[in-house]
């Protein structure tokens, strides 16, 4: 069964934007000038075999993009029964230690730690999700616990 990716809009457009990029890329790169020549020799043609490397990761790049954005549901809407807990796309502002931050709980593909995107993956991502107002999440590590207070929810869909 393959896997369906949430996505925003923005992340979905980005995704879309790395797709279209690297397939002109990767066309440009085998119809162009760099294809570098095959010598006919006992001696390893390093500059070919960079090339062969660049185009297979390109390919490979272009491969995992296309299932993504098949495979995409892109939140334009919030589900009534989303509407007053966490989940992928919520802003969810946390209190710590008497300081709020905000995250955006997002899908792994569109973490972005200076836009405060978090991961649904990751520790604070997963124990938020389902989470109302007012809820106290617990993260622990092996040196200590951190405990976050929502205080709002809401979502921004673009």
């Amino acid at each position: 069964m393959v896997k369906k990716f949430i996505l925003t809009k923005k992340g979905y457009e980005k995704l879309k934007k790395e797709y279209e990029t690297l397939k002109k890329l990767l066309r440009a790169k085998i119809k162009g000038e760099e294809v570098p020549l095959v010598f006919e020799s006992d001696d390893v043609n390093a500059e070919f075999l960079a090339f062969k490397d660049d185009v297979e990761f390109l390919e490979t790049r272009i491969a995992e993009l296309e299932t993504i954005l098949n495979n995409a549901k892109v939140l334009d809407s919030i589900p009534p029964a989303w509407k007053n807990t966490v989940q992928i796309g919520a802003l969810v502002t946390l209190e710590e230690g008497g300081r709020e931050n905000e995250f955006m709980v997002v899908e792994s593909l569109e973490v972005d730690p200076d836009e405060g995107k978090i991961s649904v993956d990751s520790p604070l991502g997963r124990n938020l999700i389902g989470k109302k107002v007012g809820d106290i999440i617990e993260i622990s590590t092996p040196s200590f616990k951190i405990f976050y207070k929502i205080k709002k929810i809401r979502y921004h869909l673009s």
